[in-house]
């Protein structure tokens, strides 16, 4: 019981402070003197110390043990926490998310050894699932966090949160001590040049992901300067891998049909997800929602995230593991499509069922999936574990982070092209344009004199309940998409499926000929 509290706390630590960080980052970016372009660049760093950690921790772990790796990252990020509540700046801010993505990696994995405790050897792989699915519960549970709680201390009332959450784990970390592990000297001169390379590409991708739909793809150059630099960087690294004799990550496994497969659906299936954390909470932000009013929206997606958690630990099978991926996509394409029917009147409570079924299928999906590459290795042996780990880690958070990048393009795009075609089909003859202006005016009428300016600023509450409209029709084409994804990717899993089948079936039907 004390290492399922345990495994909770650290789990909460990994994810909770980011998530709300996340989820107020529009409210309270002001606080820093930041516009809120500004501010995502600290959800970009995040992500790319996030996607990385275990290149680091995972040696670490090995030639230094659990405890005293684990110590020096909390120290850290207690540190940084401390710094920036006493000297808030953007770089002590930077900082701050930097760290905190190395500790979200490690506590992730803390969490996943709490685990191990509390089930017997046999049961290892559900111990697995429940680990790697708890950090996910962290996400509602930020949205459900009272922002007036946080409000009298602006963004410093967030970092004393994570502050607290640090200070948990650390406790939890020496009450609760782990067994033993096998110890030796791993760490080699290059791994810090392969480190260094991936922590600098994955800095820049995930700053183009976070700032390009603020500052336009083709608007700002240095986006694409960005791209130009990250790419060979990340190859660079890639190539020194794939020369040494004992690398970090063995890069010729990850052109194996398997892996292809498996980042394949790992990246679509993140993409779809995108749509609960961009797409419907933009949605109900349109409509003037504020996240206090969402608690009982994400009440119930953390319950769906449970329920998703413990049907995977009841049910999975090594023989069910790409059926359960494939039942997965599929309830994330019902959830889109239900979605698809939004309108400017949509509150939380028609999105309930669609938001729950997307909360199922993340939980459903990320324990089979992960045992899936758990799969790949355990015919290949323990060297393949970090290459695993770094490749499930990255397509889950940069992932997320393209995903959100793509979805928004999207429907930004998307608005301006219905907003370009409800303002032709409109006139200023129409009899129900005049009508809607002239109530407008009737609104303004005892607040503005002049009659020209009162029909230019009923006219302009035209134009823009025209652009709401835009955007909410914009943002179930966005549904669509999520919807279409989702489906494609179940129908490519099945067709793979029949297609292996019916290759094993005439290898048999080959054998007993002979």
């Amino acid at each position: 019981m004390l290492y399922a509290t345990s495994a909770a706390v650290m789990a909460l630590g990994s994810g909770l402070g980011n998530g709300m960080i996340t989820a107020n980052l529009a409210s309270i970016s002001g606080d820093m003197g930041l516009y809120l372009a500004e501010a995502n660049i600290l959800l970009a760093v995040y992500v790319a110390f996030n996607a990385t950690a275990n290149l680091m921790l995972v040696k670490a772990r090995v030639q230094f043990g659990i405890p005293a790796t684990m110590h020096v990252v909390l120290g850290a990020l207690m540190v940084a926490q401390v710094v920036q509540i006493l000297h808030p700046t953007l770089g002590t801010a930077i900082l701050a998310r930097a760290v905190s993505g190395l500790a979200s990696g490690g506590l992730t994995t803390l969490s996943l050894y709490n685990i191990f405790q509390v089930f017997p050897v046999k049961t290892r792989p559900v111990a697995a699932v429940i680990g790697f699915s708890l950090p996910q519960l962290a996400i509602p549970l930020a949205r459900m966090f009272p922002l007036s709680d946080i409000a009298p201390l602006g963004w410093q009332g967030l970092h004393m949160v994570e502050l607290a959450l640090a200070l948990a784990a650390w406790a939890m970390l020496n009450l609760m001590p782990l067994p033993p592990v096998e110890r030796g000297k791993v760490f080699e001169p290059l791994d810090a040049v392969t480190v260094m390379l991936t922590i600098a590409s994955m800095l820049l991708i995930c700053t183009v992901c976070a700032l390009g739909r603020f500052y336009w793809w083709t608007d700002a150059a240095w986006l694409g300067w960005m791209l130009a630099a990250a790419i060979p960087m990340l190859a660079l690294a890639l190539f020194i891998e794939d020369r040494r004799e004992r690398p970090l990550l063995l890069v010729r496994w990850f052109g194996t049909k398997e892996i292809v497969f498996f980042i394949l659906v790992a990246i679509v299936v993140r993409l779809a997800l995108s749509e609960q954390t961009y797409a419907a909470i933009g949605l109900l932000t349109l409509g003037g929602l504020t996240s206090d009013q969402l608690h009982p929206l994400f009440a119930t997606v953390m319950v769906a995230m449970a329920a998703g958690i413990a049907t995977v630990a009841l049910t999975l099978r090594p023989d069910r593991v790409v059926p359960t991926i494939m039942t997965a996509a599929l309830i994330i394409g019902v959830g889109a499509w239900l979605d698809t029917h939004s309108t400017s009147v949509t509150r939380p409570p028609e999105l309930y069922l669609s938001q729950a079924l997307l909360g199922f299928g993340t939980t459903l999906f990320l324990g089979p999936a992960l045992l899936f590459g758990i799969g790949q290795i355990i015919t290949r042996g323990p060297n393949y574990l970090v290459s695993l780990i770094v490749l499930f880690s990255t397509t889950q958070n940069v992932g997320g982070l393209a995903g959100s990048a793509m979805l928004s393009t999207f429907q930004i795009t998307r608005a301006r092209v219905h907003s370009e075609r409800l303002a032709e089909a409109l006139s200023t003859g129409d009899p129900a344009v005049v009508e809607r202006i002239g109530i407008y005016a009737r609104l303004l009428e005892t607040r503005v004199a002049d009659p020209i300016l009162l029909r230019q600023q009923a006219t302009g509450l035209m134009g823009q309940a025209l652009s709401g409209q835009a955007n909410v029709l914009a943002f179930n084409d966005t549904f669509w998409v999520v919807t279409i994804l989702a489906f494609g990717i179940a129908s490519f899993i099945a067709g793979v499926t029949l297609l292996a089948r019916l290759k094993a079936g005439r290898a048999q039907a080959q054998q007993v000929t002979r």
